[in-house]
């Protein structure tokens, strides 16, 4: 892997922005010249910034003068046409075509479809009335044909440079059955084209298909909390969280690895994107890690599990969380608030990995003297505001708009408190430094925010053909019946069934993308099994974002083993069994509705608790520690003590909470109370080493 000419401390190689483009899926980013670079500059912060104005600017208006609002009032579907082309014309400008041409500057095919993009939206503005009132009817005019067939054209390209050829193919492939569906046999049988091909063109390129929910998401929820994580890695509010959870357990055995478990709770809450939570946090945890002695691979691995849990993570989660509540009409804070419980069995299971894999080799922390100053370190907890104020907004029932704008101006705020140092005779003073946020830093924070939503333009668009064909032909519904003979009555087949089909499809493209195809075409199927609307749904996004540390292609466990220089496949695998836990807990949701908050208080305290202790014992079978080296046998009564308090039964948890005592007691009789003396003699002088 080729990195840039600085490398983390220890070694470890920061993958350049090239290759990070590459791990998400996309082509290479152009290095553009000093005339274009300021230009693109500049329109990115524009789009950004066109989005916040157009989205809160009513209601700072509204305070002023409720008349005034009418003059940033823009139909929803025609603001969707402007997101979708903005988006299409810095994909165009900012992405090259291949990965080896046309990298240097903006070609002129490239100059061809940015003007095209820009025509496209033209031309819908001027015939805006015309095709809302057609749209879905087979009424159109030649223009609005080649309006839409320039559209998707355009649309393929913009996709394929900036997700990757997957999921483009796949959208083509969803094309081709509405446009030939009606020379295939039974199941996929459809005739919603045998009197004119044409007619799937205008219909797709529509609100009924790409300019439908997906692009909306896309152009509200999603490119507005972008630009909050912006803003809050701009005013240095990651690198706070880092630096707190390395100077919280960094000391203790096995520190780095459980300090970023930690990070990638705090960090990884406020970006939709694994890769970008592994780069942040692993240029530091990852060469800690290796200081104290645990192997490349399996130092990969933790920063990639850790990294890839902070998209089911609350407040923020992953993009796909917004397309979520969109499509199930569930409020985003409902959501949010369900993932709670399924986040912490996750981020328990990993910190126990961490902790028996510690105690096991004989790794010790690092020195509190090498780490950053707790004391220092908690005298800057306002750094905290903006998240702070984003769950504040939410709960007080604000929306999630306005939430996100008051979270990036608590950003600027909280930046501002960064000037503040102490002088030599013990007092403060405020002096401008690159942590305060000025006009120049909130520029670069909205044009941050444009080029990470590039990407997700692309995606919810190109998603919206998916969901158009679907909705067209009927296909989703077939498909559920599929599921269902293919199943018979067993709804836990169907759910593998699921699985299996969601983690196939996160290989292959963005955790967004992989979670709106699956949620189109597997959720209608378990919906008509009996599995309620928020179980199905959040199974399929929790299997989505798990995509990205499952092999063959996991690429936040590819990203991290680069970074630590390590065998890509061991790292994905060890990651696998550090995220065994959260691979089963989807499981449970179907059984245990309290693991999303539904229901007494007391049903949801006592399915916590069994279950944390569960993924605990499981993190014991799969590590071979308890108090001592587990041998095969009883690692294997440790994972069946583990799945009997993983389900959610009172018989079942009784006879693993006995299992796991009596474990516990056999291995505290045979190893006593100091295991480590039991760890064999080489393994402690490589950990020393």
């Amino acid at each position: 892997m080729s990195t840039t000419p600085d490398t983390a401390a220890g070694g470890t190689a920061v993958p350049s922005n090239d290759e990070l483009d590459r791990l998400e899926y996309s082509s290479s980013r152009r290095e553009l010249g000093p005339v274009l670079r300021p230009i693109l500059f500049w329109l990115a912060a524009a789009y950004t910034a066109f989005h916040i104005i157009i989205l809160v600017g009513p209601v700072g208006l509204r305070l002023i003068d409720p008349s005034l609002t009418r003059l940033i009032n823009m139909d929803q579907e025609l603001f969707r046409i402007v997101h979708l082309a903005g988006g299409a014309v810095l994909g165009f400008a900012l992405y090259a075509a291949t990965t080896r041409h046309g990298k240097n500057g903006i070609a002129w095919y490239d100059w061809l479809l940015i003007a095209g993009s820009v025509g496209v939206a033209v031309y819908a503005y001027l015939n805006f009335d015309d095709l809302q009132m057609n749209a879905g009817s087979p009424i159109y005019s030649t223009w609005d044909f080649l309006y839409a067939l320039v559209g998707l054209a355009l649309l393929f390209e913009f996709a394929r440079r900036t997700a990757g050829l997957a999921l483009t193919l796949i959208a083509g492939v969803f094309m081709a059955y509405a446009m030939f569906g009606h020379f295939l046999p039974g199941v996929l049988y459809h005739d919603k084209a045998t009197r004119d091909l044409g007619y799937i063109f205008p219909y797709l390129y529509s609100n009924l298909g790409v300019m439908g929910s997906t692009l909306e998401v896309s152009s509200t929820f999603i490119i507005m909390f972008t630009a909050f994580a912006a803003f809050l890695q701009r005013s240095r509010a990651g690198d706070y969280f880092n630096d707190l959870s390395v100077a919280m357990v960094g000391w203790a055995r096995g520190g780095p690895a459980k300090a970023a478990v930690i990070s990638g709770i705090m960090f990884g809450s406020i970006s939709g994107s694994s890769v970008a939570n592994v780069v942040a946090s692993g240029t530091i945890t990852i060469p800690m890690m290796r200081r104290v002695g645990y192997d490349r691979a399996t130092a990969g691995a933790v920063e990639a599990t850790s990294s890839t849990g902070g998209q089911l993570t609350p407040p923020v989660m992953g993009a796909g969380a917004f397309i979520m509540a969109e499509v199930t009409g569930i409020p985003y804070q409902d959501i949010a608030l369900s993932a709670v419980i399924p986040c912490l069995l996750f981020y328990i299971a990993c910190y126990a990995h961490c902790d028996l894999h510690a105690v096991r080799s004989g790794l010790r922390g690092i020195s509190r003297a090498e780490l950053p100053n707790i004391l220092l370190m908690l005298t800057r907890l306002y750094m905290l505001a903006p998240i702070i104020v984003l769950i504040w907004a939410f709960v007080d029932g604000k929306s999630g708009f306005l939430a996100a704008t008051m979270g990036m101006i608590a950003g600027i705020v909280v930046s501002w408190l960064n000037g503040f140092m102490r002088t030599p005779s013990g007092g403060l003073t405020w002096r401008w430094n690159d942590g305060v946020m000025g006009f120049r830093a909130t520029a670069e924070a909205l044009e941050s925010a444009a080029r990470d939503c590039i990407q997700l333009v692309a995606v919810c668009a190109i998603a919206g053909i998916i969901v158009g064909v679907i909705a067209l032909t009927g296909i989703g519904g077939r498909f559920a019946g599929v599921l269902m003979f293919l199943a018979g009555e067993s709804t836990p087949l169907a759910l593998v069934f699921t699985m299996c089909v969601v983690i196939l499809l996160g290989m292959g493209m963005p955790t967004t993308a992989a979670y709106a195809i699956g949620a189109a075409v597997m959720a209608p199927g378990l919906a008509s099994m009996g599995v309620p609307k928020l179980i199905a749904h959040m199974f399929i996004f929790y299997y989505a974002v798990m995509s990205a540390i499952t092999p063959p292609v996991a690429v936040a466990s590819l990203a991290a083993a680069g970074m630590a220089q390590a065998d890509p496949w061991k790292t994905s695998w060890i990651a696998v069994k550090l995220g065994l836990g959260t691979l089963i807990v989807p499981f449970m949701f179907f059984y245990a509705p309290a693991l999303l908050g539904e229901g007494e208080w007391t049903d949801i305290a006592q399915v916590f608790c069994t279950a944390a202790l569960g993924v605990t014992l499981l993190a014991c079978s799969t590590e071979g520690w308890l108090n001592g080296p587990l041998i095969v046998p009883l690692r294997l009564v440790a994972f069946a003590a583990a799945l009997c308090l993983m389900i959610p039964e009172g018989i079942t948890d009784v006879v693993g909470l006995l299992l796991g005592i009596a474990l516990f007691a056999w291995q505290r009789f045979r190893h006593g109370k100091d295991p480590g003396a039991k760890i064999p003699s080489a393994i402690r002088r490589s950990a020393a080493t």
